[in-house]
């Protein structure tokens, strides 16, 4: 009977243990209704989705066809070494080959991401239901506008590589190579060229959006939990709900540290190569040759400010400066640690100094003694109000010892175990990024005192 009754138990308390996981994983659920629906029309309208077999491979096969079919067409027709040499497109083998190479590390990534994790736990969605309400709503609301900052950094450069594609195909049009019928291949040719540069610009952008998108959430989270050094809190919580951050941030950068480090070689190898290309001294540049290395409005003579090093370098500050960002609001726990510390302690040696009197008065109101007492007291009566103010005394000053203590240990291990993203045991902070600067001026001083004799 007693076994029966016990597995009867045991049972409902296995019953009671599902319900309750069922309903931390309710935000997990992909609903028709929940905050992803959007988001995944999205992904749908840029071929992007691959939440089924038909999908991925749609994804796949326009990945291929706009990545890498049309820009290698079009380098091979219209690249025309022997056409007016207006009209040639020396640099264009650069931009494609730049383009090209940062959309399939991004595709690839994405690609990884998803299938890996899910979108739902890539995002960190599953992670909400531990949050404050708050932060729910603000990360809700940065994630249904997270593809109107996307558009944002896409749109105003679509529209500069659209006057520039039209002004080449209406200026060459009588140079180009044509099949059939000039306007009609021209036409088909300059849509299907911006189709593939907005594709392969838009899936950069959108990984990079996307890491943006998550480390706004763990800002949020810092922010909710900086909250705690506001008021008298246990050292306990604070350690542990700062070891869950400091966890979430390590699982961010060891998901993003190859996508930042490749990039930033793939970025650094492409402006070098750009920047070698125009500074040699036998390059002929204008506006024709070199519409999307670099454009200028004044004169067909191109300068230096490129659109494809525009976009590379954008979507590259985007990853950094999210990076850096994040590091900087948890490296600055430690200072909130600090004077939550300081003002912990005065506050405790105040309140010691407040009670002490307080307790020894009320001692002497509960053994009121006569004047001939007071001046000559009982030896056994004097010891016993003796160990009693000591005790008073001493338990309050050994609490505050222990947690000053903890509150010191705390603030230690904040100094010793600063959070953040890294790349591969480097700090993505402010000093990281001096150094990656200077690394790279130093670079382009160098080449261009190859080309050009800067020394």
């Amino acid at each position: 009977m007693d076994q029966t009754l016990i597995a009867g138990t045991m049972d409902a308390d296995a019953e009671e243990q599902a319900l309750l996981w069922k309903k931390s994983l309710t935000r997990s659920v992909s609903r028709a209704d929940d905050e992803l629906c959007s988001f995944r029309t999205c992904l749908r309208w840029m071929c992007v989705d691959q939440s089924d077999p038909w999908r991925t491979t749609l994804c796949w096969s326009v990945f291929l066809v706009l990545a890498f079919g049309v820009p290698i067409l079009s380098h091979l027709i219209l690249w025309c070494p022997a056409c007016d040499p207006k009209h040639q497109r020396p640099y264009d083998l650069l931009v494609e080959v730049s383009l090209t190479s940062i959309s399939t590390l991004s595709f690839l990534s994405l690609s990884s991401f998803v299938r890996k994790y899910g979108l739902r736990r890539f995002l960190f969605l599953d992670k909400l239901c531990d949050e404050s309400e708050k932060v729910r709503q603000q990360y809700s609301h940065q994630l249904n506008s997270s593809f109107r900052l996307l558009s944002c950094f896409v749109l105003p450069c679509f529209v500069v590589e659209i006057g520039y594609k039209a002004w080449w195909y209406v200026y060459g049009t009588a140079k180009i190579p044509f099949i059939w019928n000039a306007y009609v291949s021209d036409t088909v040719s300059c849509i299907l060229e911006l189709s593939s540069w907005v594709y392969r610009t838009s899936i950069f952008f959108l990984v990079c959006v996307l890491f943006q998108l998550i480390c706004h959430l763990q800002i949020l989270r810092l922010q909710d939990f900086t909250k705690v050094f506001q008021a008298e809190s246990d050292v306990e919580t604070i350690l542990r709900e700062h070891l869950r951050v400091r966890k979430q941030l390590r699982v961010i950068s060891h998901r993003y540290r190859a996508f930042i480090i490749s990039s930033l070689i793939v970025v650094t190898i492409s402006q070098f190569a750009s920047l070698l290309a125009t500074t040699r001294s036998t390059a002929h540049i204008n506006l024709f040759k070199a519409g999307d290395v670099a454009m200028d409005d004044s004169s067909e003579t191109a300068g230096f400010m490129q659109l494809c090093s525009v976009v590379l370098l954008t979507g590259l500050l985007i990853c950094l400066r999210s990076a850096v960002k994040i590091t900087h609001k948890a490296q600055a726990i430690v200072s909130h640690a600090a004077k939550w510390h300081i003002c912990m302690t005065c506050d405790s040696f105040e309140t010691l100094d407040c009670e002490t009197p307080t307790r020894v008065s009320a001692n002497q109101r509960v053994s009121p003694m006569s004047s001939s007492s007071a001046t000559e007291p009982d030896s056994d009566d004097e010891a016993a109000d003796e160990d009693d103010f000591d005790e008073d005394l001493i338990v309050p000053a050994l609490a505050s010892a222990a947690s000053f203590q903890k509150r010191q240990a705390l603030v230690t291990y904040f100094e010793h175990n600063k959070a953040g993203i890294s790349v591969f045991g480097l700090m993505l902070d402010r000093s990281s990024l001096h150094t990656v600067f200077g690394i790279e001026l130093s670079l382009v001083l160098w080449i261009l005192g190859k080309t050009v004799g800067i020394s």
